[in-house]
Order: structure tokens, then C-alpha cells, then sequence
């Protein structure tokens, strides 16, 4: 008499697949793939990136940025931001007053904008220099040198203040 092995009760029986590892694994694969995807409010400031990416052939090149007079700041930091970078381009030691200067001939209102000194109170070259352009209730924030790792922005709101900056800003009296 040939006797039948014994299947321990925790194992699978032979005529059904093993397929719960699999679905286990593939759910918690597309639950990680899907986490970054909750959505939620953004950080009210927004800070310029780098873009990572460049055209392919076929792919229409986008259109570069343009002033939109009357438009947002959040509308206005792409071309803020192209601005600022061929200020650096052209001279890549540029003062707060070189940044001013390019901003007004680009078609942003003077009387709209603040910068920090370019020297600190000893006469030494300032790490860095923040410069801004209030937009309606926003402002766009720019800031060059070592402290700020090179040229950064960011759209924020309108301080309580009124202004863009916080403590002591120059004239901007030229």
C-alpha cells in the first residue's frame, strides 16, 4: 500500500498557482511608485530651477520667455530669471547695480524694485546681493554670489511691509 505524502496545512495546494507573493509584491511596487503622487498645497515661495532637459529632434523648441507687462510674478520669473543669467553671462562679476539696470531695460518699473549693498559695513565685497521686483501682490526675489551658491530666485508674497526684502536696502537713486 503506497501511502500519499502529507502536505504541511500552510502550503499551497497543487492545483491552485502561487500567484499572492507575486500580487503582494507588484501592490506594494505601485504604492511606492504612486506615494510621490499625493498632492497636496505648494510652499508658497517657488524657486527657480535648471532646466535638466533639451530638446530632441522633432520636438518644437519652446519660446523664449517674454516680459508680461501687468502679469504676475509667478508669470514673470522665467523671464526674470533669463535676465539675470545673461547679466552673469555678460559679466560674470556683476554688481547689484548692473542687475537694476539690465531689469529696467527689460521692462521692469525701477520704482517696483529694492536691492541689498554690494559691500559689506568694512568695505569688503558682500557674499552675496539680493535685488527684488514687486508684481502686483508678489515679488520676485533674485540673489547672486557665494553664499547663495550663484544666482538664485523665487516668487514670494508682498511682505506686511509692502516691500520685497527684508532689513536695510540701498537707493536705487540713478
Amino acid at each position: 500500500m503506497s501511502r500519499r505524502p502529507t502536505r504541511r496545512p500552510d502550503s499551497p495546494s497543487p492545483s491552485r498557482p502561487i500567484v499572492v507573493g507575486a500580487l503582494g509584491a507588484l501592490a506594494l511596487a505601485a504604492g511606492l511608485a504612486l506615494s510621490g503622487c499625493v498632492g497636496g498645497a505648494s510652499p508658497a515661495p517657488t524657486a527657480s530651477t535648471p532646466a535638466a532637459s533639451s530638446p530632441t529632434e522633432g520636438t518644437p523648441t519652446p519660446a523664449a520667455p517674454e516680459f508680461v507687462p501687468g502679469g504676475t510674478a509667478q508669470q514673470n520669473q522665467s523671464y526674470f530669471d533669463q535676465v539675470n543669467r545673461a547679466t552673469l553671462a555678460a559679466n560674470p562679476d556683476a554688481k547689484g547695480r548692473d542687475f537694476i539696470d539690465a531689469l529696467v531695460a527689460a521692462g521692469f518699473a525701477k520704482a517696483d524694485m529694492q536691492l541689498t549693498v554690494d559691500t559689506t559695513t568694512i568695505g569688503l565685497k558682500a557674499n552675496s546681493i539680493q535685488f527684488s521686483v514687486k508684481l502686483g501682490d508678489g515679488c520676485l526675489i533674485g540673489q547672486n554670489g557665494a553664499d547663495a551658491g550663484g544666482y538664485n530666485s523665487m516668487v514670494t508674497p508682498v511682505l506686511s511691509t509692502g516691500a520685497c526684502l527684508i532689513g536695510q536696502t540701498r537707493a536705487i537713486d540713478w
